[in-house]
């Protein structure tokens, strides 16, 4: 959300949980780095994690006026 300013929309306010959704992969990707920690090996583990907006109604956005 952008700061408060002259003409900005810095609040938002209404339902989210109908308005946003989440989409999760189900996936999981692992790396395998035997290179850094000698003698140890470490492992990386990285997850596919996204979201929009579904339904623009069920958010309100206040604008701000500074007089």
């Amino acid at each position: 959300m952008p700061d408060v300013a002259a003409n900005a929309y810095p609040i938002a306010f209404g339902d989210f949980k109908s308005a946003y959704t989440i989409a999760e992969r189900p996936d999981l990707r692992i790396l395998r780095d035997p290179f850094s920690a000698k003698p140890n090996v470490l492992f990386y583990a990285s997850k596919r994690v996204g979201g929009d907006i579904t339904d623009y109604a069920a958010i309100k956005l206040l604008k701000v006026a500074i007089s």
